[in-house]
């Protein structure tokens, strides 16, 4: 057993045992009460299974998609795919008519992934045509997020103050926004996403070497691609309509987890989405601990992403 499988299996173990012990926080012992009983069913669990799916989709397509497009810095944030998802969700939330709101559910999913698939084969279309530079696929998604952002300031000005408040706390991400029908929607979207993604992952390994060596081991290099995009496109889009736009999640946990077990993704990928998970969750429980107050998680996230970030810079681990 080598290093990178030791330490993959020590961390999976502690990484679950992170998870128990904030799920056993989030509850308590006194769920047998009623009223805890219905906040349980109707708020906590819905928060916890938001977390958990959110966080492993946003992580483990960052994963896939630093591999395929070959760049260090791809992330459903930075490359634009969630700010597709974001500005199609927006347009939703401001101009959906009231006779349409007991369709939401339905709407807000499928439009999330609409505007991550226009972003997606967008940000595919230019990397080909750039011949896959990695400066340019980012400067595409910086393009795409620049875009997709001044959409949504024209439309701040055409709404009114509840609308505008809505979309407000939905941009800065929420995990308290979503409900049983939207996971009911979403859950099977993103678990077969994620599983789509472990699969491909032995795949994925072989493009470290090129797309020379990639189809000489038999691997249809542009199928490929072309698959990992779309079920990516499909994970941030159900996640970016149950908890709104999250920074950094995507970006972060595969660069640590390169940095601890190596760069094989059979390994990568899935724990990824259990790391993403178990962050979501402890931005979940910091949530619940300060009741007074909902915090965004992007502010979270961002907070805690940015240091981690430079200390992956300061480490070399993040290339261009």
């Amino acid at each position: 057993m080598n290093r990178g499988t030791k330490s993959a299996i020590a961390l999976t173990i502690l990484l679950i045992a992170v998870t128990a012990a904030i799920l056993s926080t989030v509850w308590g012992s006194d769920a047998a009460i009623p009223l805890k009983q219905h906040i349980t069913l109707q708020i906590q669990l819905p928060l916890v299974i938001t977390a958990i799916l959110v966080g492993a989709a946003l992580a483990s397509s960052g994963a896939t998609l630093q591999v395929v497009l070959r760049n260090p810095l791809a992330d459903p944030g930075i490359v634009g795919i969630t700010s597709g998802a974001s500005l199609v969700a927006a347009i939703l939330l401001l101009v959906t008519p009231s006779w349409a709101s007991e369709y939401f559910h339905y709407l807000l999913p499928l439009g999330c992934f609409i505007g991550a698939l226009a972003s997606t084969l967008l940000l595919y279309a230019m990397a080909r045509r750039l011949l896959g530079s990695s400066t340019a696929v980012i400067l595409c998604g910086v393009a795409i997020s620049t875009l997709s952002g001044a959409i949504i300031s024209w439309l701040y000005m055409f709404s009114d103050a509840n609308a505008l408040r809505n979309l407000t706390f939905w941009l800065m991400g929420s995990l308290y926004q979503t409900n049983w029908p939207i996971l009911m929607v979403g859950a099977p979207l993103i678990i077969t996403a994620l599983g789509l993604q472990s699969y491909f992952a032995g795949d994925l390994n072989k493009l470290y070497g090129g797309d020379i060596a990639a189809k000489n081991s038999g691997v249809n290099v542009e199928k490929l691609t072309e698959r990992c995009l779309l079920v990516c496109a499909v994970a941030v889009g159900a996640a970016v309509s149950m908890a709104g736009s999250i920074a950094f999640v995507g970006l972060l946990i595969p660069h640590i987890l390169r940095l601890v077990i190596g760069h094989n993704n059979r390994f990568i990928v899935p724990l990824s989405a259990l790391a993403g998970a178990c962050l979501l969750l402890i931005v979940a429980l910091s949530s619940e601990l300060t009741r007074a107050i909902t915090l965004p998680v992007s502010m979270i996230t961002a907070t805690l992403g940015g240091p981690l970030l430079i200390w992956a810079l300061y480490k070399g681990q993040v290339r261009g």
